[in-house]
């Protein structure tokens, strides 16, 4: 069974820092490319980043681009995001998916408040 978990999430004051992971299992992660999404209360899902299948090149929207880092560590199966300068705006649950599939994931809540 392909499953991906996302931990890490947590409340947090403007300008701090969190670091969230995805745990993978039942896939062979080094094959795909992978990204975080978001979804901010009443909000569409956002593209946050995407990763290549072997991690060397990374994209970011806009919105966080000089913030947030993704990495991807194909040996321990775990796909990060460092995420720093946070603001309230970043508030929203974040999922990690496979690039082309609609993986469906719990998700991990990141709160930005003072």
């Amino acid at each position: 069974e392909v499953q991906f978990v996302e931990s890490g999430g947590g409340l947090v004051q403007p300008g701090g820092s969190l670091r969230l992971t995805c745990a993978a299992s039942g896939v062979d992660f080094s094959v795909y490319g992978m990204s975080w999404v978001r979804q901010a209360p009443g909000k569409e899902i956002e593209w946050v980043s995407s990763i290549t299948s072997e991690g060397d090149v990374a994209k970011y929207a806009d919105s966080v681009k000089g913030r947030f880092t993704t990495s991807k560590d194909n040996a321990k199966n775990m796909l990060y995001l460092q995420m720093n300068s946070l603001k309230s705006d970043d508030t929203a649950v974040y999922y990690c998916k496979r690039r082309g599939f609609d993986d469906r994931t719990q998700g991990t809540q990141v709160t930005v408040s003072s």
